[in-house]
């Protein structure tokens, strides 16, 4: 069957062969254009205007090959040289979206859309890209003056220069601090003991999470969490300030110049939230609400504080900061509920993991994994898998997933899924399938031990696997609305539910294997666990709600806003939303906030917004009945074959039978009145 299949992509570019190649597709992008603002605009049909605009649409994938590159290549001069290749890519493309001239034929062929459905047989999806194309051209300011084009355009390439800069400043950051081993105390040795080590022997911890976070959770020196948290927080803080804040001038000239209030106004015009009133009173509502939760919180860490300064005659300020949470988060759950999340991660090998998470998919799903031998990717720590749906007649080969899942210097420091090939049908009916790449940085396995997880790695894995799930399985016409293409306040919905099943306790009992025996954890040890899913619960939520409401408030100023103070802003909120201070210390952590940076602008409530559809989704159609195959199926029928192919709504309405609602958000919660949604 193997040798039937579409090759994997390859991936051995030198730094002039993707400037080559970049040139390429932006010549070709600029070709189409000036064939379709040749054709007299009332001659422009769906078959001289579209179908070329789907077709080049469908085949450019470089540039999004690139990015991939810009984010995970060990090489140097090839990361910069695909930099520059997006850049450029980029700047072309809003030439490409300014074209006046290609907008009044695309307006032509809209204008005759509704006698163009009835003879042409249009599906659903291809009406969608005609309305959304027409709509992305009048977002564009293509139905406004020609001196308000050129300033659009202008600004927009300003911006992307600004929004590369931003993340390459990050990806470029090889900052570490220097400990000594007494300094770490506290800190499991087998996991510092894998730190690289300065020419006098000190342990250089770098700012990747698996090294930074076992710090701030074991670290008995308060002034070590502190100095951790705070370098962490100011990491590019000179470099990415003025880019963030000339971005979001920006941003707010455009909304202007395009006729909305705002930039939020702006970008929620074509989110499923639609205005900015409503995500502000969401955002409010659940601040609210949370507030106690989160108070009660505070006090019982703060009193773990007390005792443990009692303990060891330290000065007690009675103030917990922002460093502290998840020192005495980790101490408050192994002395309640003797869960050691370190060694816990004894029973979730990631080789393990990785199989067992497969195995989910595959039982739940319809779907099969298949390892590929000898893989030429970009590094040698990445891993590449065929997978294939059997809910049809046969077996269909859907698409490539790679995974890179280790650390490594000016490698993407996150958990990401990276689409960069999405899915779709050629003109003769053709599938081409998709490929996509899971980029993580789970701790890498040594000569003596593997990789170990611990469990919210193993939730953050089956979270990122189902934003990869979702870029294979879509089965779309166009790129345009394959897979993750969705709404960005939807998008996170496919992942946040996979999270579930990592709480239920026949599937941890499942996934668990100690690397060493054998053994999977016991059933008194995984009910500790599933307790601890909610404690702190309101800290935790309170966090994410101060991330919402700053990225919410520098996107809604006008011209009447006071002046921008985005480090008093940040700081601010986080004392007042989260209720957790920074003993007066100055941070800057919107300065490596990449995600208002690149694609959450005024977007960042998508994740609370969407968590309230997961919830309502698993408690509706899986709780009762976890590993019902017949629910996964109709479930990825649904929502994650259709991709963005139609409203969000329609595919939530068909798997739950209803509207959706926030009751089972709030009931995981713990909150019993219902929020504005």
């Amino acid at each position: 069957m193997a040798s039937t299949l579409p090759p994997p992509p390859t991936w051995n570019y030198t730094p002039d062969e993707v400037s080559s190649l970049t040139q390429t597709a932006i010549d070709n992008i600029k070709k189409l254009d000036d064939q379709i603002a040749a054709i007299p605009i009332e001659q422009a049909t769906w078959e001289n205007t579209v179908e070329p605009m789907i077709e080049q649409e469908n085949e450019d994938k470089l540039s999004s090959k690139f990015y991939l590159l810009k984010e995970t290549s060990p090489n140097k001069e090839l990361r910069e040289a695909c930099n520059a290749a997006v850049k450029d890519v980029q700047k072309a493309s809003i030439d490409s979206s300014m074209r006046h001239d290609v907008y009044l034929r695309v307006q032509h062929v809209f204008n005759n859309l509704e006698k163009i459905k009835k003879e042409k047989k249009l599906s659903p999806e291809l009406v969608r890209y005609l309305e959304k194309s027409e709509q992305g051209y009048r977002r564009s300011g293509l139905a406004l003056d020609e001196a308000t084009r050129d300033k659009v355009s202008e600004l927009k390439k300003r911006m992307a220069d600004l929004t590369l800069a931003f993340s390459k400043n990050l990806a470029d950051d090889e900052a570490f601090i220097p400990f000594t081993e007494e300094e770490l105390e506290g800190v499991p040795k087998e996991v510092y003991s894998e730190f690289a080590k300065t020419d006098d022997g000190k342990f250089k911890m770098s700012f990747k999470y698996p090294e930074m976070f076992p710090v701030l959770e074991y670290a008995k020196s308060p002034a070590v969490r502190k100095q951790v948290f705070v370098e962490n927080e100011n990491r590019a803080a000179d470099l990415n300030t003025p880019l963030m804040e000339e971005t979001i001038a920006i941003r707010s000239q455009l909304a202007k110049l395009l006729g909305y209030r705002h930039h939020s106004d702006f970008v929620l015009d074509i989110r499923m939230a639609k205005k900015f009133e409503t995500v502000r009173d969401f955002l409010e509502d659940l601040k609210v609400k949370l507030r106690v939760l989160g108070e009660k919180d505070y006090k019982s860490l703060l009193a773990l504080k007390k005792q443990e300064c009692k303990e060891n005659d330290w000065d007690f300020d009675g103030k917990l900061h922002i460093w502290d949470v998840k020192y005495y988060n980790t101490m408050q759950i192994k002395n309640d509920l003797q869960v050691d999340q370190h060694k816990i991660s004894q029973y979730f090998p990631l080789s393990r993991i990785l199989s067992q998470a497969m195995a989910f998919y595959e039982n739940l799903f319809s779907l099969r994994f298949e390892e590929v031998a000898n893989v030429e990717a970009w590094h040698e720590d990445v891993k590449l898998y065929r997978v294939y749906k059997r809910d049809g007649p046969s077996e269909q080969f859907a698409g490539y997933i790679y995974l890179d899942l280790h650390p490594r210097p000016n490698k993407y420091g996150h958990a990401a899924n990276f689409g960069f090939s999405p899915g779709y049908y050629t003109k003769d009916g053709k599938r081409v399938p998709p490929c996509t790449a899971l980029v993580c940085n789970f701790t890498k396995p040594t000569a003596t031990k593997p990789s170990l997880m611990k469990h919210n790695e193993v939730t953050t894995f089956f979270h990122e696997l189902g934003h990869g799930i979702h870029s294979i399985v879509a089965d779309t016409q166009t790129t345009r609305f394959h897979g993750t293409a969705v709404a960005r306040d939807f998008v996170e919905c496919p992942s946040q539910i996979l999270e579930f099943w990592t709480w239920e306790p026949v599937q941890i009992k499942e996934i668990s294997q100690h690397y060493e025996t054998g053994e999977k954890l016991d059933d008194a040890l995984i009910d500790s666990l599933i307790r601890s899913k909610h404690v702190n619960d309101g800290l935790f939520y309170l966090r994410q709600v101060h991330f919402a409401s700053f990225d919410l408030a520098v996107h809604s100023r006008t011209e009447e806003s006071p002046e921008l103070d985005l480090q008093n802003l940040w700081n601010g909120m986080r004392e007042e939303i989260s209720l957790v201070g920074g003993d007066n210390e100055k941070m800057a952590g919107y300065a490596k906030f990449a995600h208002i940076m690149g694609g959450y602008d005024s977007g960042y409530y998508g994740y609370l917004w969407s968590e309230v559809f997961a919830a309502d989704i698993y408690y509706t159609r899986f709780k009762a009945d976890p590993m019902n195959p017949k629910a996964g199926l109709e479930y990825r029928q649904s929502i994650l074959d259709r991709g963005g192919s139609r409203d969000e709504m329609e595919g939530l309405r068909e798997v739950l039978g209803r509207d959706p609602n926030n009751d089972a958000f709030l009931q995981e919660l713990g909150v019993s009145d219902r929020a504005n949604l």
